[in-house]
């Protein structure tokens, strides 16, 4: 008996192939939608960082822009000081016109005596003679003082006022430098204000604004940079006396020559009106030599402490500039026929201050003298009325940048579209994938990135022009203050990154071995 196997065919294959197949699409699909999101999200953080830098650096040049402002107007407001210590120079000057002619009548006194003296004899009789004829020209150099000091008193209202409107200056340009710092400090606040929105429409249209912990550490810095504004943490502030001692000596530097200093050649000083040397010298006494002994005289003009403190140094310890002062003195020489008046001295005064000032010889003077002084308030209650200025308030800590400002930029921006139409890449409006496997639950993909930050920070420093510049400290009497972008300190970012409440990054930042 046989026994017939029957073997079975090998079942098909193709089946198995067309699902790996599908999976593998699945993949592929999934790979090339992540793609897309990364390369979007990578764009979307680039645009975003370069936005930040853009608007730090943005702010910086603002902050620069002020602080050179103030360096132009802090020497507008010195100019002005100068401009007044040469007015009360001028006023000296015009003013000491009726003290020479009164000192060469003295002097022709004198000239009198000597001739009377030498008249004794008959024969001598035109030393009489002469004697009477010194007297009528010493009653002329008489007549001729109080002539000129009525001109210096008709000169008297408009020189108050035109210190009055210098004084006037000064104050208005200082409420010119308060009002941009408050735009200044307006504009670092968001980085929005003052055209700065121009950029975020421009480089990433939907970033957000600078937080305002962020604004107010660059507020923080910003005030810190100017000696009396409010500052948390930095240095503290000069007192009045410092800082009217610092404008004080820089406009006494700052005065030219012959009102620092007057003094002349022979044979006359050049600088006096040549109608009145010619009357002074010629018309009134005819003949003879007539002319202040050089060596003697000298003249000035400063912004002073008192006025007795008129000749000394300008740089002088605790002055604080509470007067301007000025004068001009010496002595006249007289020869005439024969007799000789060889030293009669005269002098000039003015000076303004609080109590109304002083003006010597009285026959010039016709009103008071008014001057509030240099920075005479407390900075902050100082505009319109108390002389202030900006001062660079240095930092001797490196850390600290030695007092110069930093700008801080932190901005958002959500990188995720959410709109399928838009960006098919991402499949649905939350870019999520769910998966679904039986006993093992639901997972969740998530495609696109949610939101991304940028943070950037740039100094405002100090540098002169030249090879040397660099060793030139910062002020504000110079307009060289830059803007560049500026690394980050670990600690600095984890501030900046807590102020803008980001607490996550901000751990991140301080721990070793992570860079930002």
């Amino acid at each position: 008996m046989r026994i017939r196997v029957l073997k079975s065919k090998p079942r098909s294959a193709r089946g198995q192939a067309l699902v790996l197949a599908c999976l593998s699409f699945l993949v592929l699909a999934l790979m090339t939608t992540l793609s897309f999101n990364l390369s979007h999200a990578l764009r979307q953080k680039v645009s975003l960082q370069q936005h930040s830098d853009s608007l730090a650096y943005s702010m910086a040049v603002m902050e620069a822009r002020a602080l050179n402002y103030y360096a132009v107007s802090n020497r507008a407001i010195a100019a002005s000081y100068v401009a007044m210590n040469s007015l009360h120079a001028y006023m000296a000057v015009a003013s000491v016109t009726g003290q020479i002619m009164r000192a060469s009548r003295n002097n022709f006194y004198i000239i009198a005596a000597m001739e009377f003296a030498q008249c004794a004899c008959w024969t001598c009789f035109i030393h009489c003679i002469h004697g009477i004829q010194a007297i009528r020209v010493a009653s002329k150099y008489g007549n001729a003082g109080r002539d000129y000091d009525g001109k210096a008193k008709n000169l008297e209202n408009s020189f108050n006022q035109a210190n009055k409107g210098l004084d006037m200056l000064v104050e208005t340009v200082h409420a010119s430098q308060m009002a941009v710092h408050a735009r200044t400090v307006q504009s670092v606040m968001n980085g929005n204000a003052n055209g700065l929105s121009e950029l975020t429409n421009y480089n990433a249209p939907g970033a957000s604004n600078v937080p305002g912990g962020v604004g107010a550490l660059n507020t923080n810095e910003f005030n810190c940079a100017i000696d009396g504004m409010v500052c948390m943490g930095g240095q503290g502030n000069s007192s009045n006396e410092a800082l009217a001692r610092v404008m004080t000596e820089v406009s006494n530097a700052s005065r030219p020559g012959w009102t620092a200093n007057r003094d002349f050649d022979l044979p006359k000083p050049l600088y006096l009106h040549p109608s009145f040397l010619q009357e002074m010298m010629m018309d009134i006494p005819g003949e003879g030599l007539h002319y202040p002994i050089p060596f003697v005289h000298k003249g000035t003009a400063k912004l002073v402490e008192t006025r007795s403190n008129i000749h000394g140094p300008g740089q002088v310890g605790g002055n604080t500039g509470k007067v301007i002062a000025a004068d001009e003195e010496g002595a006249m020489f007289n020869q005439w026929k024969h007799g000789v008046g060889p030293y009669m001295p005269f002098n000039s005064r003015i000076h303004s201050d609080t109590n109304g000032g002083g003006h010597t010889p009285n026959g010039a003077h016709s009103d008071e003298h008014e001057f509030d002084g240099v920075n005479t308030q407390s900075f902050m209650s100082c505009i319109g009325q108390g002389n202030c200025f900006m001062k660079f308030r240095a930092d001797p800590d490196a850390n600290d940048d030695y007092g110069q400002p930093s700008v801080y930029s932190y901005v958002t921006r959500q990188f995720r579209v959410g709109n399928p139409n838009q960006a098919p890449w991402e499949l649905n409006a939350n870019s999520e994938l769910n998966f679904t496997h039986g006993g093992q639950g639901t997972a969740r993909l998530t495609l696109a990135a949610g939101e991304g930050s940028g943070l950037s920070k740039a100094l405002v420093y100090y540098h002169r022009f030249g090879s040397n510049g660099w060793r030139e400290a910062p002020n504000m009497f110079n307009p060289y203050w830059r803007a560049k972008l500026h690394p980050f300190r670990a600690t600095e970012a984890a501030t900046v990154l807590g102020a803008a409440g980001n607490t996550d990054a901000a751990q991140l930042a301080v721990t070793p071995g992570v860079s930002l």
